[in-house]
């Protein structure tokens, strides 16, 4: 990674010119595949997620992992057994630290990427640019400004761009709105979402000399880091803001993405976002909030809420899920609808909605071989927009006011 290719540069270059004109570059053209033909995927970012992308794009027929990218050697070593095992020896799988050798690859059909947040957008754009197909962790970006950006360079290369938010790929939900969308329970007035996960405290790490095994420079690649320290590697880069988001776009990405979706279609950006928390419970290294309440308020008077809540008590309510709150005083919860004044909820038959078929894996597939981005579940505008609310409200938190 050029010294120079900072988010920090990258970001005041595209504020200047434009999204459109920072995606620059020869465009690749993405390969027609047919029903038969072998689909060869990169995947990048091996640990944590990055088993899940392998396992399951190794489940799907007439599929390849052509290449496992991470700048962790172990990791490397490590997938690179798995493979060789789940395929008796019979693969044609290279492992490389650098994505950039896989893009260079005409082989390589798509990229799958599971590398931290502050590489997600990045490595988007260059498989764009390179005529791959993508399917990319959430959140697609690190900020607004990078889900812009790889927007454009969707539009401008055509490729397949798939974000991995699994519950767009269910019908159950994908009816339920259809439902909500037709009015069956009134106008939906607030769309309210959860991520209370119970987590620990990361405790404190000095500064340090990065493992031998660690390519530290492509680790950080666009982020701005001077001094390495063993929080980073491998999960809780999440905690801190030039790497990751806090749960409010990690875990809580699905729940905004499900809480967005249920509301009017032609919605994009709110116009308004505020948010409250802070850390507590643990004293420790890391920065973004466990515990936040959200709001996102839209053009037509729909709202979002989201709820964030980290906070490891003994007996504490875990609850990961999405709430529908209507004009006249009706709410679905947990699949029930609850008339206005009524404590005794019907239990909902809903409909299967339309979602391309496969999964999350199958359906990104599918999506590639017939060359079609509209197939993807969860295609690269619903992950912007998702995206946006929750960058919104960390950036109302760590303003100390509702933006813009």
């Amino acid at each position: 990674m050029n010294k120079t290719t900072t988010r920090r540069s990258f970001l005041k270059s595209s504020l200047a010119t434009g999204a459109a004109a920072m995606v620059c570059g020869t465009k690749g053209q993405a390969k027609v595949l047919g029903a038969n033909d072998r689909l060869r995927i990169a995947v990048a970012g091996l640990k944590g997620r990055g088993g899940s992308h392998i396992g399951g794009f190794m489940g799907q027929k007439n599929v390849e992992i052509a290449y496992l990218v991470d700048p962790d050697e172990k990791q490397v070593s490590r997938k690179m057994d798995e493979v060789r095992k789940k395929t008796n020896g019979k693969f044609n799988t290279k492992g490389v630290a650098d994505i950039r050798e896989a893009l260079a690859d005409k082989s390589v059909d798509a990229i799958s990427i599971a590398a931290p947040n502050h590489w997600h957008s990045l490595m988007t754009i260059w498989g764009a640019q390179a005529g791959k197909h993508v399917y990319v962790e959430k959140p697609m970006s690190h900020d607004v400004q990078e889900g812009r950006v790889a927007v454009e360079a969707q539009k401008k290369y055509g490729v397949v761009i798939q974000h991995g938010t699994q519950q767009r790929s269910s019908s159950g939900v994908a009816g339920l709105h259809e439902m909500i969308n037709a009015g069956k329970f009134g106008k939906l007035k607030i769309s309210y979402g959860y991520c209370c996960k119970p987590r620990g405290g990361i405790g404190f790490k000095s500064p340090s000399a990065p493992p031998p095994h660690l390519d530290w420079n492509l680790w950080r690649g666009p982020a701005v880091i001077d001094t390495y320290h063993d929080n980073y590697v491998h999960y809780n880069w999440h905690w801190f803001w030039e790497t990751g988001n806090g749960d409010l776009n990690n875990q809580g990405t699905h729940q905004l993405d499900v809480a967005r979706w249920a509301m009017d279609p032609s919605l994009t950006n709110p116009v308004r976002a505020m948010a409250i928390g802070g850390r507590f419970q643990w004293k420790d290294q890391g920065e973004t909030p466990n515990t936040m309440f959200g709001i996102a308020e839209y053009p037509n008077g729909q709202t979002l809420f989201f709820n964030v809540r980290n906070v490891n008590y003994n007996g504490y309510q875990r609850q990961v899920e999405n709430e529908y709150y209507f004009e006249d005083g009706g709410r679905i919860v947990r699949g029930h609808y609850y008339a206005k004044g009524n404590d005794k909820g019907e239990k909902l038959n809903i409909p299967a909605g339309k979602v391309t078929p496969g999964g999350n894996w199958g359906s990104f597939i599918a999506a590639c071989r017939a060359g079609d981005p509209s197939m993807a579940n969860g295609n690269v505008h619903d992950a912007h927009y998702g995206c946006v609310a929750g960058h919104l409200m960390n950036n109302s938190y760590r303003l100390g006011k509702s933006v813009p």
